[in-house]
């Protein structure tokens, strides 16, 4: 439970001051409830012999105090006393619950958030060993379940044990066999769910990981929707989505039929020692009928207080067994993140120049501009966990307008080296300068020069001014600044030719353009963000040779005005490029022209 309660805590960072203020709300009302209850059976001893109200010294000088001439006028007093005693728990304990739905669901908005600015902040390494339908599975499924299944039954698994204990206490006082008959009911129940609590887990895990696989089966047939429709393989989806589905099903069907055994097993078993207990009371006790009726009245209201609350007390205790799985994924992502980020760049280097942050956190004041030169010194990267280098002392220069080139064989370290200049990937050693300062001591005003082209451009389900000006509020945009980009992408034809202009949208991941106006697209988004260097990675491999002739176009009349880093296959490409780098396992092997470096190889 230890274990638990500091998985929670820190999942829950920076609200806890909110929790102590719960628990003293819980304790102040069940306090306040079992104080109304034991009213109960004094009031009814009153009641049916009002003078022996001779005999309780408190009622006795309130009575005195009254100034009423019998003690049958004081009876409605007392009546209405424990009434609003009881209005008053009533009330407090209505707020409390409200105030517990509130804190909870406030708790899933906020961790929703700090999730989602987590997996965005994270390393990029990070993100190299998970699966897009684990993420949004935590993100939507784990933090529901982590509400619902851990705070929200945490809370209710403090509130419910408190007013247990509170009552039991009562029932001590009130009649030891009594007690003796309740605990003979509760002890077993709550020791058979305990020892459930594997299977609750068990059954947690099972929703959580078929979760993951309906999501992850959803994005794979609806993702590549015209591959599924082309071959024909919608069955196999269909089998897959139903086959986790039924598992899900499965366990979810279990854990919530257990939930209902505590509360039938508890009702049951109170009334057949009620019946007992009754029949009993005369062969151990010597006490009137009046004592019976008296304990009776308390064992009875306390009863319709203590059913309910050792009920959800074991059901709650079941949920965060079930949800024990989702809380340890939520804990050990963000560990995992917290983790990577500590082990960076600037923990392994002693040299007090990195102090900024190698994930966009800008604690350094230097801000970074671009007027002369980009130089590379001994850029050294390992991928965690590897032996071999990815990259190794590798050493160059590139000047402000120049176009360089980086070619190789599949796996020589482009991309890797690519993603070390775009400030994604930590150095084991070496430095990348601008105009002499260390892009470590503002990496992200370093990123901000930075514009990335990818092979396959990322578009979201919206119109074409929103992909370019991607990111910026729409009251935001410049429109002088857009239709500039889009000028310098030649996009003018596309956009006249459409009917809502840069409002036409373009599907999911751009499906209603061509691979040539998503590449363009692409590179106008770059030149609106005013990126002085722009990063091509491979941007026009996957296309016909016509296209390819458009796209190099636009990239071509760039050069002299933005900086550009082309990675390629296609030789022809960089053709025009002032300098070419041919990389071979992590290493320059070979620099120069065009001619020098592809024609005379």
């Amino acid at each position: 439970m230890i274990d638990y309660l500091s998985k929670v805590l820190y999942v829950l960072t920076g609200s806890r001051k909110s929790l102590i203020f719960l628990l003293l709300i819980f304790i102040f009302t069940s306090i306040l409830e079992a104080f109304g209850i034991g009213l109960v059976g004094p009031f009814i001893s009153l009641a049916s012999k009002p003078e022996s109200i001779q005999s309780i010294t408190v009622l006795d000088w309130a009575y005195r105090k009254s100034g009423l001439e019998t003690p049958q006028e004081f009876i409605p007093v007392v009546g209405f006393i424990i009434i609003a005693i009881f209005c008053i728990q009533a009330l407090l304990y209505f707020l409390s619950q409200t105030y517990i739905y509130r804190y909870t669901h406030k708790q899933k908005s906020i961790l929703i958030s700090r999730l989602l600015k987590a997996y965005l902040k994270a390393p990029y390494t990070f993100h190299l060993n998970q699966n897009t339908a684990s993420i949004i599975r935590n993100i939507i499924t784990e933090t529901n379940m982590f509400t619902n299944g851990c705070l929200l039954a945490l809370l209710i698994f403090v509130t419910n044990g408190i007013v247990i204990c509170a009552l039991t206490g009562l029932m001590a006082y009130s009649n030891s066999l009594l007690l003796v008959m309740v605990l003979v009911v509760l002890v077993p129940t709550f020791l058979l769910f305990s020892k459930l609590g594997h299977k609750f887990k068990r059954w947690g895990r099972i929703q959580s990981q078929t979760q993951k696989e309906m999501i992850g089966t959803i994005n794979h047939g609806l993702g590549g929707l015209k591959e599924t429709r082309v071959i024909g393989c919608e069955s196999y989806f269909e089998n897959q989505i139903d086959q986790q589905a039924q598992k899900y099903a499965r366990a979810a069907t279990l854990s919530q039929a257990s939930n209902l055994l505590p509360n039938i097993f508890i009702k049951t078993s109170l009334i057949v020692f009620l019946v007992l207990f009754v029949s009993l009371f005369h062969v151990f006790f010597t006490e009137s009928g009046q004592d019976l009726t008296a304990v009776m009245g308390v064992f009875a209201v306390a009863s319709v207080r203590l059913i309910p609350a050792s009920s959800q007390f074991i059901q709650s205790m079941a949920k965060m067994r079930t949800s024990s799985y989702a809380l340890n994924m939520l804990y050990l992502d963000l560990k995992e993140i917290e983790k990577q980020k500590i082990h960076n760049r600037r923990e392994n280097l002693p040299d007090s120049r990195f102090n900024g942050s190698a994930h966009g956190e800008n604690k350094g004041n230097q801000t970074l501009s671009f007027a002369n030169l980009i130089e590379l010194i001994n850029v050294t990267y390992r991928y965690p966990e590897a032996s071999e280098l990815s990259l190794d002392q590798i050493s160059f220069k590139i000047k402000k307008g120049e176009s360089i080139a980086l070619i190789g064989k599949s796996g020589a370290g482009k991309t890797t080296l690519v993603d070390v200049i775009l400030g994604l990937l930590d150095l084991e050693s070496g430095d990348i300068k601008v105009d002499g300062v260390s892009i470590y001591e503002n990496l992200r005003s370093w990123q901000n020069l930075v514009g990335y082209i990818p092979q396959s451009i990322f578009l979201t389900d919206d119109t074409i001014e929103r992909n370019i000006a991607f990111g910026v509020p729409d009251e935001q945009i410049d429109q002088e600044r857009l239709y500039k980009a889009i000028a310098a992408a030649q996009l003018e034809e596309l956009v006249e030719q459409l009917p809502d202009g840069i409002k036409t949208g373009v599907g999911e991941r751009g499906v209603r353009l061509s691979g040539g106006q998503r590449q363009r697209i692409g590179i106008a988004r770059a030149i609106y963000h005013e990126r002085e260097i722009l990063v091509l990675d491979e941007a026009t491999a996957a296309l016909d040779n016509e296209t390819e002739s458009r796209v190099t176009a636009a990239i071509n009349a760039l050069a002299g005005t933005k900086t550009l880093i082309v990675i390629a296959h296609r030789l022809s490409t960089v053709e025009n490029c002032d300098r070419i780098y041919m990389l071979d396992k992590g290493r320059v092997v070979k620099s120069g022209s065009y001619q020098e470096v592809v024609l005379e190889s």
